[in-house]
C-alpha cells in the first residue's frame, strides 16, 4: 500500500495515478495533527490496513496531477542518516566505521516543494537521493536478527547538504539541518511491497542530467545493523526515519 498527504493534508491511498481520500477511515485515531494521525496510523496499522483498503477500492480517486502532494511524515521524532555507509561501487577497499547524524525534523518538505539555498558560504549544496526506511514500532537496542520486523516501510528521501562550511570538521548540524534540506516522498510504501530493500536503484536527476545511479546492494553496513546500531543509542518511535546513504 501507498500512503500519502495530499492537499490540505488528507490522508490518501494511491490507485494507479489517481489518489483516494481514506480520512474517514483513520478519523478515531487521536491526533493533533497529520504528524501524529501518520504516526498513529503506523502504530495501529495492523487494526485499520482492512479499512484502508476497503476505502481505497470503494472511493472515487483524484488525479494526482489534480492535487498537491504533501510529505507522508510532516514531522518525524526522529531523522537518523547513516554517514558514508556505501562501497562506492568498489572504490572503498573496507567499510568505513558506522556513524550516522541525526537531522532535524523541521527540515521536511514534500515532492515538488523547493529546497532552498541559504546565503552562506558553502562550497557547494547537495542533494543525495537515499532510501529511508520508517520505524513501525518502538525500537529499543534492537538486535541485528530481528532488526526488520521494526520496519514499517520505505520511501525515497533527499539529504540536503551544504558544504564546506567553517570549522572544518565541525560542521554536520548546519550542513544538514537547515530549512528544506529534508525532501520525502512522495509516498510511504508498506513494507510488503518492497521485495527486497537490499536490491533497489536509486536515481537522482538534476534538470533533466542523471547524477546519481547506485544501488542499495552496495551498502556496506546492512539495514539490521544499522537499525541495530542507532537503537543501541537511542529509542526510535514508529513513524520515524532512518535514511540509508
Amino acid at each position: 500500500m501507498k500512503l500519502l498527504f495530499f492537499d490540505d493534508f488528507k490522508l490518501g491511498v494511491l490507485k494507479g495515478d489517481a489518489v483516494v481520500d481514506v480520512s474517514e477511515a483513520v478519523r478515531e485515531i487521536p491526533h493533533t495533527g497529520p504528524h501524529n494521525l501518520i504516526s498513529g496510523l503506523i502504530e495501529r496499522f495492523a487494526d485499520y490496513r482492512g479499512a484502508l483498503e476497503k476505502a481505497a477500492v470503494s472511493g472515487t480517486g483524484v488525479p494526482l496531477s489534480k492535487v498537491r502532494i504533501r510529505p507522508p511524515l510532516p514531522r518525524p521524532v526522529n531523522i537518523d542518516c547513516m554517514a558514508v555507509n556505501y562501497m562506492e561501487d568498489g572504490t572503498r577497499k573496507e567499510p568505513a566505521p558506522i556513524n550516522a547524524f541525526h537531522k532535524s525534523p523541521g527540515c521536511v518538505i514534500g515532492d515538488n516543494d523547493t529546497m532552498v539555498l541559504p546565503d552562506v558560504p558553502a562550497t557547494i549544496f547537495e542533494g543525495e537521493a537515499e532510501v529511508a526506511l520508517v520505524i513501525g514500532k518502538r525500537a529499543s537496542n534492537v538486535p541485528a536478527a530481528r532488526a526488520m520486523e521494526y520496519i514499517f516501510g520505505y520511501m525515497n528521501f533527499i539529504d540536503g547538504s551544504a558544504r564546506g562550511l567553517l570549522p572544518a570538521g565541525n560542521t554536520f548540524y548546519q550542513m544538514k539541518s537547515r530549512d528544506t534540506f529534508g525532501p520525502m516522498g512522495p509516498y510511504l510504501v508498506t513494507a510488503d511491497e518492497v521485495k527486497d530493500p537490499n536490491n533497489l536503484q536509486v536515481r537522482l536527476w538534476v534538470n533533466g542530467t542523471l547524477m546519481q545511479n547506485y544501488n542499495t546492494s552496495d551498502m556496506a553496513h546492512k539495514i539490521p545493523r544499522c537499525i541495530e546500531w542507532v537503537s543501541s543509542i537511542h529509542p526510535l518511535e514508529a513513524g520515524d526515519v532512518l535514511a540509508l546513504k
